[in-house]
């Protein structure tokens, strides 16, 4: 019996050694290309961590800000961004916890990024801003709009998140997903699985891209990138998320915000006539356009089609 004891502590430990190896490596292929890399970066020293953003262009300040789902940066505007710039100055982000902005290991909350959002506009932009969001971001806006409305000016909203997913408290099953990915050599394992090539890769053929033809190498490695920056500490924004810390019930500041609010729909994506209406319920004043083709980032699949409705907005 002690015998065995020890054969099975031998085989623990050596499985665990090999995970922990197998996960040092792909931290380190994963960033050898360096596509985040911009010339015009930036870096916001705020209270928790540099703040990582890009800064283009003269004019009326307009802000970008990524979606919350795993992988995302900056790099979801690379195709719009010098477009924008010639009459905006344009500011694309990369939340805490994403893209090259540090990755400190702590739980990201929804109240976190409001007040990261209104400091960076107050200290770093220094003016009222228009602001384009993606997906789970929208809502962190929203809350940011109603809370500080002198810092917001029209707010553009891609694909968001569907109100009822937005009002899930954490869970106990969201809270053990959460707890085992925070694990060090499991859990880090497990979320290299998640944040692979292959699995981006399924992620935009089923929800992002309409047309995964449309996809590229670059951006499959612009993800895996971003996912892996920082070590392992890129998995911690990760499982906050979906341990649902980022959720946030927006019905009350939907009703009361009164700045222009400009949504631009996937055609495609699944049930997105259904969650926009869910929007307009709660404001009629939103203006809608939905495009065709496209699904969850049409600013990457069909950015011409996304300029020229921006351009009428804005």
């Amino acid at each position: 019996m002690h015998k065995k004891i020890k054969i099975i502590m031998a085989v623990t430990g050596i499985t665990g050694a090999i995970i922990h190896i197998i996960n040092r490596i792909q931290f380190s292929i994963a960033g050898k290309r360096n596509i985040l890399h911009h010339v015009e970066s930036n870096y916001f020293d705020w209270r928790f961590g540099k703040i990582h953003y890009t800064k283009k262009g003269n004019g009326r300040p307009l802000l970008l800000i990524h979606d919350l789902s795993v992988g995302s940066s900056n790099y979801e505007f690379h195709k719009i961004v010098d477009r924008l710039s010639r009459q905006y100055e344009v500011y694309a982000i990369d939340l805490l916890g994403y893209g090259l902005s540090d990755k400190p290991n702590m739980t990201y909350t929804s109240f976190l990024y409001v007040q990261l959002l209104t400091d960076f506009i107050k200290i770093v932009i220094g003016r009222k801003t228009d602001i384009i969001t993606t997906g789970d971001s929208s809502s962190l806006v929203i809350m940011t709009c109603h809370n500080n409305p002198e810092v917001c000016n029209k707010l553009i909203l891609i694909n968001p998140q569907s109100l009822y997913q937005l009002s899930l408290i954490p869970s106990k099953r969201s809270k053990t997903l959460k707890f085992l990915i925070d694990l060090p050599i499991i859990g880090t394992y497990i979320f290299n699985l998640v944040t692979s090539r292959l699995s981006f890769k399924s992620l935009f053929r089923k929800y992002y891209y309409s047309d995964s033809n449309k996809l590229t190498e670059t951006d499959l490695q612009a993800y895996v990138e971003a996912s892996h920056k920082y070590d392992c500490n890129a998995k911690y924004s990760f499982s906050s998320h979906i341990g649902r810390y980022m959720s946030f019930n927006i019905l009350h500041a939907l009703k009361e915000i009164n700045h222009s609010i400009f949504i631009i729909a996937g055609n495609d994506k699944a049930d997105n006539k259904a969650i926009i209406e869910n929007y307009l319920s709660y404001n009629s004043s939103i203006e809608v356009t939905y495009l065709s083709g496209t699904k969850q980032y049409p600013h990457m699949e069909c950015p011409d089609k996304v300029l020229s409705q921006l351009e009428i907005f804005l």
